[in-house]
């Protein structure tokens, strides 16, 4: 649970937390093997792929919300609203942290698409006072080296400052011919405890990386109404070799902690982000044309386009007061009362696109990987510069009423600003509160239940049909369960039940012409209500003194309720109505097979509906009106590992992902068709010192 305050702001463990939080820990990230944050928070019940966008994103969903915002020690590194994710290396992490549902009361306002979703924070390593260090390599399937350092160390004899430095270079491990992938990841950490109530810790990481982008596979469906996924074979490729990112980020973080006196301490907290990113990809249009495209769609048009190139800074400052278990007569309260501040500064430029030729995807010999060398060059159309101010204030208070009965209670005060190119918005602030309460009902058995809202500040060029803004939307949660410990808190056993309504959206208002033309009016109304319930249900531990366990369950009922835009009852694109988790860990303690490690995953993701469901008379994203959406099929993995000490310094672990080598799907609408990965293997060498 180390740095968790980054995020809820409270030194409270998770089990003693009024919200959901899950927290996937550097030991069972090592022991599965994981190379991405998507690997590692398929432990974690109702977290899911959003997309992968051509397998260079990591965008993440949680309770039907898509891509909720992904931090990197408490800190965005890609702002974009739409949750898009990123890709960074998994050799640095120490931890990933999971908040499921609002996270306004110590993150603000849910100002991306997934912001009532969560919030998954990832979270470097720092020293821990002691030398040690080790090195691996990792060798894969399709080509993958992966060689990796860690070092730590005390600096000086008085025990007061220490140091830490990983790293890794990865090359190879793309499962389709013609891409690449060259990636180099450093992490130096410093912390210094000058006395026994005074800790500084300084942590830095930059990540480089230039990767093949995936055109993905298309449905080869008629008017796109039927799942006619084309399994395009791993050695084909539809896009071109040039088709990379140019991916480099880099985060700092500043944290100090004053112990005043037992009870009482001062956290501060500076974190800073740069991400520079560009990407030359190729695209897929349906060709259109007498005689093409007749029986299916299998005739494309391609060109290329930068994509989603941008420059994105953030800066966050947090400044808290806390105080833990301080008597106010009867009452013992946990507290937090603090500041923040948060500073974006995003830069993205436009570029046209340009066409290339004609393929059919069917027809190998029609399809090219090398790019004609007489296209013309890119031109930049349009640039935008766009700054955000946040400035928020947190109270937080936990109050230990009696032994068995505790009541949690917090209040947000939060302010957002936007200037685009020159252009200021008009302040708009707003109150978040949390409320809640828990009851032991024995020792480590905990009952709760809680209440908390979302704000998702809207632009004033939002108005309704006299002209006037509509104003911000308010997501409201609440949510129910059991947290409890047993076995002297070996094991966890979490229930919870949830129920978020967004109501009173703001939604854009469409007129039918007398052609049958769908034409937008220019003006919005309010209406609407998005509904998430649905219930996660998660076990981690020891089941047994030589077997861990890690398992969970989620089913979500999302559904556009009294909707003037989507039909009712219909899900949001992309959510799955089940998902299912279970990993185990054996360790051989007593015979001759001592040290060995024999770990297996499945993990099964459910069907769910490529797109939403328009209602007719409704545009759309270019979704055709009225038209139900297709679902993409559900999916099973099923991952083995072995692992076994060859001497007290040299371990060796064999890794089998996707072992039946299941076809599964993750898209974005019909943009991004993505294959999960073919069956493959990796083995780990380890050296420690």
């Amino acid at each position: 649970t180390e740095k968790l305050d980054a995020i809820t702001r409270l030194p409270l463990k998770p089990s003693d937390q009024i919200q959901s939080i899950s927290i996937i820990s550097n030991k069972l990230i090592e022991q599965q093997g994981a190379l991405s944050v998507i690997e590692g928070v398929r432990n974690v019940p109702g977290v899911y792929t959003y997309s992968t966008y051509g397998g260079v994103r990591e965008s993440i969903s949680s309770r039907g919300f898509r891509g909720i915002p992904t931090l990197k020690n408490g800190v965005r590194v890609m702002s974009d609203f739409r949750g898009q994710g990123f890709s960074t290396d998994m050799q640095g992490i120490e931890s990933i942290q999971v908040l499921k549902g609002a996270s306004a009361i110590t993150m603000g306002a849910a100002t991306d698409l997934g912001g009532p979703g969560g919030i998954v924070n990832i979270v470097t390593k720092t020293p821990k006072f002691q030398n040690s260090g080790n090195v691996s390599l990792r060798a894969g399937s399709w080509g993958l080296i992966r060689p990796t350092f860690d070092i730590q160390g005390v600096v000086n004899e008085s025990n007061t400052l220490a140091f830490r430095l990983n790293g890794s270079y990865e090359n190879g491990g793309k499962f389709r011919d013609f891409m690449s992938n060259e990636s180099f990841y450093i992490n130096p950490s410093l912390e210094w405890r000058p006395n026994e109530k005074s800790t500084l810790t300084l942590e830095m990481d930059h990540f480089n990386e230039k990767q093949g982008i995936d055109a993905g596979t298309v449905n080869l469906s008629l008017g796109n109404k039927l799942n006619q996924i084309y399994d395009l074979p791993s050695e084909r490729f539809l896009g071109f070799e040039s088709d990379k990112t140019d991916n480099k980020h880099s985060t700092y973080t500043a944290r100090f902690k004053q112990d005043l006196n037992d009870q009482l301490y001062l956290r501060a907290a500076v974190f800073h982000s740069n991400y520079d990113y560009d990407a030359i990809k190729s695209g897929l249009a349906a060709a259109k044309g007498a005689g093409l495209n007749a029986g299916q769609v299998n005739i494309y048009n391609r060109s290329i386009a930068h994509n989603s190139t941008r420059e994105d800074k953030n800066t966050v400052f947090q400044l808290d007061l806390v105080g833990k278990k301080i008597k106010t007569g009867a009452l013992s309260h946990t507290f937090q009362i603090g500041a923040d501040y948060r500073y974006l500064d995003v830069y993205q430029p436009t570029f046209n696109s340009i066409a290339v030729d004609q393929i059919n995807v069917l027809d190998p010999s029609t399809v090219s990987n090398t790019l004609p060398s007489d296209l013309g060059s890119f031109s930049l159309i349009n640039e935008t510069q766009s700054y955000d101010y946040r400035f928020g204030i947190t109270f937080q208070d936990v109050i230990q009423v009696t032994d068995w009965a505790r009541a949690y209670g917090g209040i947000r005060y939060s302010t957002n600003k936007t200037k685009d190119d020159g252009l200021e918005s008009v302040t708009s602030s707003f109150w978040n509160p949390i409320a809640g309460v828990m009851f032991t009902l024995q020792p480590g058995f905990n009952v709760f239940g809680s209440y908390t809202n979302s704000t998702n500040p809207r632009s004033a060029s939002v108005i309704d049909i006299n002209g006037n803004p509509l104003g911000a939307e308010r997501i409201d949660q609440l949510e129910a369960g059991i947290k409890s410990e047993w076995f002297n808190d070996r094991l966890r056993f979490n229930l919870t039940f949830y129920k978020i309504n967004n109501k009173d959206m703001n939604l854009e208002v469409f007129n039918v012409d007398g052609n049958g033309i769908v034409q937008p009016t220019g003006y919005y109304a309010k209406g609407g209500n998005d509904e998430r319930k649905g219930v996660e249900i998660e076990l981690t531990g020891k089941v047994l003194p030589n077997l861990e366990v890690v398992a969970g369950y989620a089913y979500i009922d999302a559904q556009y309720q009294d909707h003037s835009t989507f039909v009712p009852g219909s899900a949001p694109n992309n959510t799955p109505k089940n998902t299912f988790n279970l990993y185990a860990n054996y360790t051989f303690r007593n015979n001759a097979l001592k040290g060995l490690h024999m770990g297996a995953g499945v993990y099964y993701l459910g069907e769910r509906p490529y797109n939403d469901w328009t209602q007719a008379g409704v545009q759309y994203h270019a979704i055709d009106p009225n038209t139900a959406p297709w679902y993409n099929k559900a999916y099973t993995l099923v991952n083995v590992q072995l692992a076994y000490p060859l001497t007290k310094s040299i371990g060796i672990r064999l890794i089998a992902n996707n072992i039946f080598d299941k076809v599964g799907y993750d898209a974005y609408r019909t943009n991004f068709i993505d294959r999960i990965a073919p069956r493959n293997f990796s083995g780990v060498l380890t050296y420690k010192f």
